[in-house]
C-alpha cells in the first residue's frame, strides 16, 4: 500500500472514499489519472472482484494507459476490469444483447464517412436539394436527436422540432432520420450515436439486462465526467441505481465539447441525483508554472456557471505569458517560427517539446508555411487517418461484408471493386429491387437469377460466391488469416500492385501496412477473441488521440485546441488571438456560448509546462480577402501581472532574431519585414489622399512611418496592396482600404 503516501491529502481521500457517491472536481493537472488508478487499485486490494468494476473514458489510449498502471500495483488481475471507452464497452455489451432489440450481434459500427454517404443517397433518392439537405447538416441534427433520445417517431411527432426544421427550410429531415433509421436497421448497422441510443433502448426495454449489468457492475467510475452527453449520463445514472457506488471524475472549467452534445449540467447538478454526495477538490495543479496557473485562474473566474476552487502550484513561477503582435498572419507563422527556433537553440530543447495551437484547422496554412521554410519539422493532429484512406476503407469494406453481408454501404463501395462490368444503373436497380419486394440489397445480389438481371448477372453472382466463401473462411480462422486471403481473393491487392506510380506504391504499402497491423491485433496476448468481427469492432472505435504515435522522431505538435485536451507540452503557443476567431464569431450568441469559448481557452493555456506564448495579427486573409483584426477580448481577461508584452509593438523586439544566421540554414533567415522605430510625427494639416490611382514611383506620406516612395502595385482579388520604401521605417506592405497616405508627387 506504499502507493498511498506518494498522494497528497485531497488524492489520497478521494482514493479512500470506495462506498457510495463520490464527484471529484479535478483542476487542471491534478494528477486525477494517478487517483483514478490508484482508486481502482484500492479497491482491488480491499477484495473487490475485479469483474465488478466499470470504468468509463473519452479515449482508449486514456483506459490503456490506467489499465498499464493498474497492472504495476497489483498484478494481472487489472485485466479483468471492464475499463475502455463508453462506445467500445457499449458496443461489448450489444454484441451480447442485440438480438434483443432486434440487431445481429455481427452489426456493423459506421463511422461519419459512411452515414454521410447514406445519407446523401436518401437525399438523392428523396428528389432534395442536396445543397440545402447537405450530409454533414442532416447528420449534426440526426447525431443530436439521438445524443437527447429522441426517436424517429419523437422527432417527426415533436411540433418544436418540426417548426425548427421548417424554420430552417428543411421540413424533411424529419423524414430522413426516419429512412436513414430504417436503413442502417435493415442493414444491421449501428452509427457511434446509435451505441449509446441502443443501449438506453436496451436497458429501458428489457429490464433483465439491465439487472444483470447492475448485479456486475458494482463499482461504477467515469473519468472526464463534464464531457458526458445526456445518453451518457441516463446511462451510468441506471446502471449505479442500485449500489449508488458511482464516482465521477472532471473539470467543469475543462468542457468544452457542447457542440458534441456534452452537457456541461451534468458535472453541476450531480449533487441533485446523489444528495449523500461527497465531493473532493483537487486543486494542486503538478503540470504549470505559477504564471501559468494564476494566468488560466485569472481567465475562467469571468465564468458564472462554476463549481469554485482555487487552483494553485508550488513549481517554480516560471517565465512571464508572451505575447506577439504582428501584422499579419503570414508574419504570425514566423514570429511563432523564429521564437521556437530560438526558444530551441538557448535551451537545448527538442522539437518535440513545442505544440502550437489554433482554434481552427484553417490557421495551420500560415505556420505550416513559416515552420518548412525554417526547415522546422512539424506534424498535424487531426489530419486524414490512415483508416479513412480510400484503399483502407476499400478492403475493410470486404472484410464487412464477409462478418455482416447485410452491410449496404460495404457492399455498394465493392461490388464493382475492383471492376467487374457491375455499373452504377446495375447497382441502382438492385436497390430498386430490394425495395420493392422489402429485401436487404444482399438478399438480392445472392440470389440474382431469381431477379432477372440478364448480362450482369454472372458477374454479380461471382461477386456473392466470393463474400460468401470468405465468410465460411471467417468462421474457421483468425483476423489475420481471413484478411490475408480477402486482400488477395478480391483482387484489392493486384489492382492497386498494377499501378506502378508513387501514389500507387503508396496505397500498395499501405494495405500491407493494414495487413501488419492486423497481425499484430492477432499476436496480441490481451486480445482473447481474435476474430475478424474482433478486430473491424477494434477499429471502428479508434480515435485519432489513440493514432498518435510517440515515436514518430522530433518534431512541432500543431492542432486544435479541442485536440490539445489531456495532452500537455513543456512549451506552448496559442495563435490567433483575435476577436471572431477566438472567441469564435460563430459561438457567441449567448453567455453559454461564450462561457463555453473561455473554457476552451482554459484548456489551452493550462496545456503549458514551462512557457506559453499567445499571438495575433493586426490584420487576417478571409475568403481571400485582407480584414482588420483586433485582439481577443480573453487577452485583457488575463491579469497584466502575468504578461510580457514586449513584442506587441513589433519593435526592435525581433530584429536580431530575424537578422541571425541560422545553424540548420547556413544563411540569413528570410523574415517578414519587421517595423524599425521612427520619431515621425505628422503635419497638423495631414490629410489622406485618394489612394484610386496610387502608382509606382510616387513619392508618399505617412502619418507614422513618414516619406517613402512606392516600390510595386500589387492586386489580388478586391484587395489592393502597396510596398512602400520608407526613408526611416524601411520597406513596408500596406493595403490601402486600411493606409492613410498623402500622396506629393
Amino acid at each position: 500500500m506504499d502507493y498511498l503516501n506518494l498522494l497528497n491529502e485531497p488524492q489520497r481521500r478521494a482514493v479512500e472514499h470506495v462506498e457510495g457517491p463520490l464527484m471529484i472536481i479535478a483542476g487542471a493537472g491534478s494528477g486525477k489519472t494517478r487517483v483514478l488508478t490508484y482508486r481502482i487499485a484500492y479497491l482491488l486490494q480491499k477484495g473487490v472482484d475485479p469483474f465488478n468494476i466499470l470504468a468509463l473514458t473519452f479515449t482508449n489510449k486514456a483506459a490503456k494507459e490506467m489499465r498499464k498502471r493498474i497492472e504495476k500495483v497489483v498484478g494481472n488481475e487489472a485485466k479483468n476490469i471492464w475499463m475502455g471507452t463508453f462506445h467500445s464497452v457499449f458496443a461489448k455489451i450489444l454484441r451480447s444483447e442485440a438480438p434483443k432489440i432486434g440487431y445481429p450481434s455481427s452489426f456493423t459500427i459506421y463511422d461519419s464517412d459512411d452515414s454521410k454517404t447514406l445519407i446523401r443517397q436518401i437525399v438523392k433518392e428523396m428528389n432534395l436539394d442536396d445543397k440545402l439537405y447537405k450530409a454533414n447538416l442532416v447528420l449534426g441534427r440526426i447525431s443530436a436527436a439521438k445524443n437527447k433520445l429522441i426517436s424517429v417517431a419523437q422527432y417527426r411527432n415533436d411540433k418544436t422540432i418540426q417548426a425548427d426544421d421548417d424554420a430552417a427550410m428543411r421540413p424533411k429531415i424529419g423524414e430522413i432520420y426516419h429512412q436513414y433509421h430504417q436503413r442502417c436497421f435493415k442493414a444491421g448497422a449501428m452509427d457511434f450515436d446509435d451505441l449509446l441510443f441502443n443501449t438506453n433502448v436496451l436497458f429501458r426495454d428489457h429490464p433483465d439486462a439491465l439487472n444483470k449489468y447492475q448485479n456486475m457492475f458494482k463499482y461504477v467510475m467515469v473519468d472526464e465526467y463534464q464531457d458526458t452527453n445526456y445518453s451518457q449520463y441516463l446511462i451510468t445514472r441506471k446502471l449505479a441505481a442500485k449500489d449508488r457506488n458511482i464516482c465521477v471524475v472532471g473539470d467543469d472549467a475543462q468542457s468544452i465539447y457542447a457542440f458534441r452534445g456534452a452537457d456541461i449540467s451534468n458535472i453541476l447538478n450531480f449533487e441533485r441525483d446523489y444528495p449523500e454526495l461527497e465531493i473532493v477538490k483537487l486543486e494542486q495543479n503538478y503540470r504549470s508554472t505559477q504564471n501559468i496557473v494564476q494566468a488560466a485562474n485569472s481567465v475562467i473566474k469571468n465564468n458564472k456557471e462554476q463549481l469554485r476552487k482555487s487552483v494553485f502550484s508550488e513549481n517554480e513561477e516560471g517565465n512571464l505569458i508572451e505575447v506577439i503582435k504582428a501584422n499579419s498572419d503570414n508574419e504570425e507563422g514566423k514570429l511563432v517560427a523564429h521564437s521556437i527556433f530560438e526558444e530551441k537553440m538557448n535551451n537545448h530543447l527538442s522539437y518535440e517539446d513545442f505544440a502550437i495551437l489554433y482554434r481552427t484547422n484553417a490557421q495551420s496554412r500560415a505556420m505550416e508555411e513559416a515552420l518548412r521554410k525554417m526547415n522546422i519539422k512539424y506534424r498535424i493532429v487531426g489530419g486524414l487517418s490512415f483508416y479513412q484512406r480510400k484503399e483502407i476503407k476499400d478492403l475493410i469494406a470486404y472484410m464487412r461484408l464477409t462478418v455482416n453481408p447485410n452491410d449496404e454501404q460495404a457492399l455498394r463501395r465493392v461490388i464493382n471493386y475492383p471492376k467487374r462490368g457491375i455499373g452504377d444503373t446495375t447497382i441502382e436497380k438492385i436497390i430498386i429491387a430490394a425495395n420493392e419486394t422489402n429485401h436487404t440489397i444482399w438478399e438480392v445480389t445472392s440470389n440474382i437469377h431469381s431477379f432477372g438481371f440478364g448480362r450482369a448477372s454472372g458477374a454479380i453472382d461471382d461477386f456473392a460466391t466470393k463474400i460468401k466463401s470468405f465468410a465460411i473462411l471467417a468462421e474457421q480462422n483468425d483476423a489475420f488469416e481471413v484478411a490475408k486471403h480477402i486482400a488477395k481473393a478480391s483482387g484489392v491487392i493486384e489492382d492497386l500492385y498494377a499501378d506502378k506510380s508513387i501514389e500507387g506504391l503508396a496505397r500498395y504499402e499501405n494495405i500491407q501496412e493494414l495487413l501488419n497491423g492486423i497481425k499484430e491485433f492477432v499476436d496480441d496476448p490481451e486480445k482473447e477473441d481474435k476474430s475478424l468481427a474482433s478486430f473491424l469492432q477494434d477499429i471502428a472505435l479508434i480515435t485519432d488521440v489513440d493514432t498518435k504515435k510517440d515515436d514518430d522522431g522530433e518534431y512541432v505538435t500543431m492542432m486544435t485546441i479541442h485536440s490539445a485536451k489531456g495532452l500537455e507540452f513543456r512549451n506552448v503557443y496559442i495563435v490567433g488571438m483575435e476577436e471572431n476567431l477566438f472567441p469564435s464569431q460563430m459561438m457567441i450568441q449567448s453567455r453559454a456560448d461564450l462561457e463555453e469559448e473561455r473554457r476552451l481557452f482554459y484548456v489551452a493555456i493550462t496545456r503549458a509546462e514551462k512557457k506559453l506564448t499567445l499571438s495575433y495579427a493586426t490584420s487576417r486573409y478571409q475568403w481571400g480577402n485582407l480584414r482588420a483584426c483586433e485582439k481577443s477580448r480573453f487577452l485583457d481577461e488575463i491579469e497584466p501581472a502575468f504578461l510580457n508584452f514586449k513584442f506587441s509593438d513589433g519593435q526592435g523586439a525581433f530584429d536580431k532574431v530575424l537578422k541571425r544566421k541560422s545553424p540548420l540554414l547556413g544563411t540569413t533567415t528570410a523574415a517578414a519585414p519587421i517595423r524599425k522605430a521612427t520619431n515621425y510625427t505628422p503635419p497638423a494639416d495631414f490629410v489622406a489622399s485618394d489612394t484610386s490611382n496610387l502608382a509606382e514611383g510616387m513619392r508618399v506620406e505617412h502619418p507614422k512611418f513618414g516619406f517613402g516612395t512606392v516600390a510595386k502595385m500589387d492586386t489580388q482579388g478586391n484587395s489592393i496592396k502597396a510596398i512602400i520604401n520608407f526613408e526611416e521605417a524601411g520597406e513596408k506592405t500596406l493595403l490601402l482600404s486600411f493606409a492613410k497616405l498623402r500622396i506629393h508627387s
